[in-house]
This record gives structure tokens, sequence and C-alpha cells, in this order.
């Protein structure tokens, strides 16, 4: 019922000139959580977010924020509504390819770059390492995670450390291929990132990985149980929620 009475208004602002499908996009994306099941999101805000975005795509004036909130939308439809691995190839795809033309008009942009990573990311894990080690997405990870660092590190709460944390954790060491790849040093940027702004569930759960692979048990599962008890965010109860199951997942495994 209250998705209904939100696309009504939406529809009936749009017709009487009250709100431009620029707005109408940030509205619906606001509303992407609306009636999700635990991490399963229904489709229809986040989808009618994107109809709206795609809209005014190529409108000087806001080109580079809806460029940002499509990113940030082709993630979330991916990640929580897209049902089967080729919907969310799909999804990524577009994400990915979106980022990649982005990147040549705003390359001093740190959100473009963020949400290039955070769809590179998904796009990697959805394909398999093979296709991934390809692509070679832990270099391009690792370059644009540093370049976020120089542009803006608060940027997200410390993205930039985070992302480029995680890739340390996440990538293999491959003599003479990646050789770059250190748990030491992804301590040390998942810890800054958490210590940039309010840490995040994505950042507690990987520095508690990467504290455990590092023979740091109690620390890591000193990290998981306070993510656990912790309060679901307003602004992102999917995306928080998704990481409180990981946090319990490992801990089982764990214990």
């Amino acid at each position: 019922m209250i998705f209904f009475s939100y696309v009504f208004f939406l529809c009936f602002s749009i017709c009487f000139g009250k709100i431009t499908p620029y707005d109408a996009g940030v509205r619906a994306y606001e509303n992407r959580a609306v009636n999700a099941v635990g991490i399963v999101a229904q489709a229809d805000s986040i989808n009618r977010a994107i109809i709206e975005f795609k809209k005014v795509e190529k409108n000087s004036e806001t080109e580079l924020n809806t460029g940002i909130y499509l990113l940030r939308c082709y993630y979330f439809k991916g990640k929580f509504v897209a049902n089967t691995d080729n919907e969310k190839k799909a999804v990524f795809n577009e994400g990915k390819a979106l980022a990649e033309s982005m990147l040549g008009l705003y390359p001093e942009s740190a959100a473009v770059r963020y949400w290039y990573l955070a769809n590179l990311g998904s796009w990697a894990e959805v394909y398999g390492i093979f296709t991934a080690a390809k692509e070679g997405v832990a270099d391009l990870m690792k370059e644009h995670s540093e370049k976020i660092i120089g542009l803006d590190p608060d940027y997200w709460d410390g993205g930039g450390y985070f992302m480029l944390g995680a890739v340390h954790y996440k990538s293999p060491y491959i003599p003479f291929l990646l050789s770059w790849p250190d748990n030491d040093t992804a301590i040390q940027y998942l810890t800054l990132a958490m210590n940039t702004g309010k840490p995040t569930p994505h950042q507690m759960v990987y520095l508690a990985r990467a504290l455990y692979k590092d023979d740091k048990e109690d620390e890591a599962k000193t990290l998981l149980n306070d993510l656990i008890r912790s309060t679901i965010s307003e602004d992102e109860p999917v995306e928080d929620l998704e990481q409180l199951k990981i946090a319990k997942e490992i801990l089982n495994d764990w214990n």
C-alpha cells in the first residue's frame, strides 16, 4: 500500500510539474528498500529510479550526479533485486559500461571511481575468478582505489581505503603475476577506513576477516559480534542486513 501511494504521488507531481525526473529518480532510489523481505528487495522502486534517471542522463546540468545515481542503482539492483546469475550479469554489465564511459568524462570524481569499483567487484564475483583475472580486475581495483584516496579520502566513509584494503585481502598472491596483495596491508587500509567517517558494516566484516587470517581471532570475533549487536541504518537497511547475515555465517564457521 505504501508503494502504490508513493507511485500515485510521484505520477501526480510529475504531471503537474512539481518534480523533475531527476528528483523523481532520487525519491524512487531512496524508497528502494520499501517492502523488501530481508535482503531481497522489490524491483518497483529501483526500476522506477533507473527509468527517471535515464530521462535526464544527457542533461548537462545534472549529468554527473545522474550518472552516479545510476551506478548506485545498478549496484543495488544487481545485488538485491536480480534473482539469477544471468540477471546479475546483465545489470552489472550496464553498471560497468556506464562507469567506464564516465571515467573519461569525470576523471576527478571520487564518486564515479567508487561506484565503478562497486559494480566491477560485483561483476567479478558473478563472472568468476578466471574472467576477472582476464580483465585484470585486481589491478584495476587497486589503481582506482588509490586514485579515490588521492581525490577524496573521506568519500563514502573512507571508501577508497576500504576498497584498497578489500582488494589486498581478496586477491591471491601469485609470484611474478600478482605480487602486491598482502594481508598486513589489507589490515592497514581497512583500519584506516574504519577510522575515517563512520565505520560501516562492510568495513567491519572485511577487517574481521583480515584479522582472522592474521591469527587475531579474538579481535575478529569481537568486531563481528559488535556488528551483530548494532542497529540497522535507516539509509541502507537492506545493505546492512546483508552484512549482518554474512557476519553471523562467518562466526558460525569460526566457532
